[in-house]
């Protein structure tokens, strides 16, 4: 993953892709790019691997019925890229210009051109910023109940956040869970109606109004927190054995903020069935334009659509 390495791998006057990102989709976008003879290139910045790089166990990925570490996983994904041909740039992109073709991408004072550009950006959890909370993370601390939930068969755990995602995970919980409570900043969940209700609703589920997380505490893994009231200003410390992060999520598209279409939140928007973005040869796949899934499986299955596309798209232009 060497600059030196990067510079011995050669680069082209105009690349026939380049992928920005290296989690499962930007990975599985490389592959496919690469057994079909695109020669892509692959900028997966400096904390390369995405999101599953803070995720210890995951057993929900085809293919490993024991399991495998997060990092794990998307290390010998990117020799897979790697033996097919996939080059590499370890470093993050700075800008890009999307306005003529071929694309232009800036790393530092070094540019970049392409035909075609799979944007594999993925997006990041919010979190709190706490200290506790980033020292814990993989440890008892999770953004994904989907992925984590059945870690915590007849545990102790809360979850963060009064909107649908929260109400989402805190009900998914429940059927690993003895015991969910749901930590609110606010008197009243922000949350719909119907979400709202299935919590309320719910005996296995405790919610913890007016309140914030103010500390995760443990030794190797989560034992308790502490909570606030913030109404009374009164502080408590609670047994718990898994803490769920659910305030939201960022995608990663600040880069491409007024030259790509994007929803309210920043999400990119394909074109139905396809990962077509608003620009023509610009493709996008996983997590950067997924707001509802968000899992490593669905990013992969999008990173090989994108690498069809491409593939497809540049034939169409006979490049």
């Amino acid at each position: 993953m060497s600059e030196s390495s990067e510079v011995s791998q050669g680069q082209k006057d105009v690349e026939n892709v380049i992928i920005i990102g290296s989690g499962p989709a930007g990975l599985t976008a490389a592959i496919y790019a690469a057994r079909a003879n695109l020669e892509p290139l692959l900028i997966e910045g400096e904390e390369a691997g995405g999101q599953l790089m803070t995720t210890t166990d995951v057993e929900n990925y085809p293919g490993f019925p024991k399991g495998i570490q997060g990092p794990e996983l998307m290390t010998i994904t990117r020799q897979q890229a790697e033996r097919f041909g996939t080059r590499f740039v370890t470093r993050n992109i700075t800008r890009v210009d999307l306005s003529s073709r071929p694309f232009q991408l800036w790393v530092g004072d070094k540019t970049y051109k392409a035909q075609t550009l799979i944007v594999a950006t993925g997006a990041s959890a919010k979190y709190l910023g706490l200290e506790s909370e980033r020292k814990f993370l993989g440890r008892g601390v999770s953004a994904c109940a989907t992925c984590d939930g059945a870690f915590f068969r007849d545990m102790q755990v809360c979850v963060v956040g009064g909107g649908d995602t929260a109400m989402e995970e805190a009900n998914f919980l429940t059927r690993f869970a003895t015991k969910v409570f749901v930590i609110h900043r606010r008197d009243e969940f922000r949350a719909s109606k119907i979400m709202a209700d299935r919590v309320l609703n719910n005996p296995k589920i405790e919610v913890l109004w007016s309140s914030a997380l103010d500390e995760v505490i443990g030794d190797d893994v989560v034992k308790s927190i502490r909570v606030e009231n913030l109404k009374t200003g009164e502080k408590k410390e609670m047994p718990m054995d898994g803490v769920f992060i659910a305030i939201g999520h960022k995608p990663n598209t600040d880069l491409f903020k007024d030259q790509l279409e994007m929803n309210e939140v920043g999400y990119l928007i394909t074109k139905d069935k396809s990962t077509y973005t608003s620009v023509q040869g610009v493709f996008a796949a996983g997590d950067v334009q997924d707001p509802i899934y968000r899992q490593a499986v669905t990013a992969a299955g999008t990173g090989c659509m994108a690498a069809i596309d491409a593939e497809r798209w540049l034939e169409s232009q006979e490049h």
